[in-house]
């Protein structure tokens, strides 16, 4: 019924948004002499928040067909590697003439990105990706919201997301490196233990996450205070809702993406209150920088997608009540994983030191999961004055993190040769 509703809200604010669409197209035009007065501008300003506020924010692009390396220019083309009803593999291509003019290899090892499955696109790694093109031959999951998918396609849960990264990494063939960004981190961990138990020749050379939530019971946050303190259940019967007609998933059960978007909005209300107080007033003085800035990051941030029930209530299940991968008891189709079995797969581990999401400890929990991985191997590094964005995105990430990650990433590759 919520989604219905939610539905009904969007479509019935039509008016309102088609409205503010001629109200700014009246206020902009150069035949409006009046388009330039402090009342002009005020109307304007007020159009556009309207109409931001009330529209619907799809999947977003990439807009990396360049990108910047050494300076130059480097045109990037995408393919989709691998498929499933669930998600694309998608690698980008470098231009191997680009790269000669900056003095970069062609060949590089393979670097799989493993975005969350948690409400956002995989474009929110936009720079994590930009990022990791300076180096390598960069892949990415590029997941699909699930009221697209049919229910003939049958469910997704936890198990399903293991054997993803599995068949994902068998797809690219030779030892790659996997980073795991936030949410995907207790799985890929799981798949990268089943991997190295079955001495797999695709196990990864190494495996790197960054603010996730390996083991939440360390330094707690409001996130994991919720998912703590509310029953299974309540999660079940409050979270959970049927997606309507039109969508291709109709009548499938899911997570909406919207409840999730809200549920972060009121963790920060003051904030996002006064940043679109702020967006208004750079709209009214015409500070085309303060736009620019707020529209990049809230159409990024306001496009969201669902997730099955199954996933979503699992993950609350195994990895923010039960901690069942911490606690040794995670099983994957009746086989138990066992992560000291991990010995030749490196590990690096990224934190925030202001996370509000994943705690400071979480994440570097791996490394005490997984005893028999060589000290050599490894990178623990918490990053000062970040939060959970800042650990793989921003001038930060840029700056001190990615180097340290691509100097593991080169001497695991090193040793894995």
């Amino acid at each position: 019924m919520l989604y219905a509703l939610h539905e009904l809200a969007y479509h019935s604010a039509t008016p309102l948004r088609f409205g503010a669409q001629m109200a700014r197209q009246f206020w902009t035009s150069p035949f409006n002499l009046a388009s330039d007065t402090a009342v002009g501008r005020t109307a304007f300003a007020t159009a556009e928040l309207i109409e931001s506020i009330t529209r619907r924010y799809g999947k977003p692009e990439w807009r990396l067909e360049r990108v910047d390396i050494g300076g130059h220019p480097v045109r990037t083309t995408s393919e989709v590697v691998w498929s499933s009803p669930w998600c694309r593999l998608i690698r980008f291509n470098r231009n191997r003439d680009d790269l000669k003019a900056v003095n970069k290899p062609a060949a590089a090892p393979s670097v799989v990105i493993v975005a969350p499955l948690s409400g956002h696109y995989a474009t929110l790694l936009r720079g994590t990706v930009e990022g990791f093109l300076q180096d390598y031959d960069v892949l990415i999951t590029d997941w699909v919201n699930a009221r697209e998918v049919p229910l003939l396609e049958g469910r997704f849960d936890f198990s399903d997301y293991i054997d993803h990264v599995r068949l994902m990494l068998e797809a690219i063939g030779g030892r790659a490196h996997v980073v795991a960004v936030c949410q995907p981190g207790p799985p890929v961990l799981a798949a990268c233990a089943l991997m190295a138990e079955d001495n797999h020749p695709n196990r990864p050379a190494s495996m790197s996450f960054l603010g996730s939530p390996i083991d939440a019971r360390l330094s707690p946050t409001a996130t994991n205070q919720l998912a703590e303190e509310k029953p299974f259940t309540w999660f079940k019967s409050n979270m959970i809702h049927t997606v309507p007609f039109p969508y291709a998933g109709v009548g499938r059960r899911v997570y909406p993406g919207f409840v999730q978007l809200y549920s972060f909005m009121s963790m920060n209300e003051e904030k996002h209150i006064d940043a679109h107080r702020g967006y208004f007033d750079s709209l009214v003085s015409g500070d085309g920088d303060g736009v620019e800035k707020h529209e990049e990051f809230y159409d990024e941030y306001l496009s969201v997608l669902d997730l099955t029930e199954e996933f979503y209530l699992q993950t609350i299940e195994h990895v923010f009540q039960q901690y069942s991968l911490p606690r040794g008891v995670l099983e994957h189709r009746g086989r138990k994983v066992d992560l000291s079995t991990i010995s030749d797969i490196g590990l690096a581990t990224i934190e925030g030191e202001n996370d509000d999401i994943s705690g400071v400890g979480q994440t570097q929990a791996a490394h005490v999961l997984t005893p028999n991985i060589p000290d050599t191997r490894r990178l623990l590094h918490v990053q000062e004055d970040v939060g959970h964005y800042g650990v793989f995105n921003g001038r930060r990430f840029r700056e001190h993190i990615y180097p340290r990650l691509r100097d593991f990433i080169q001497q695991n590759e090193a040793v894995s040769a």
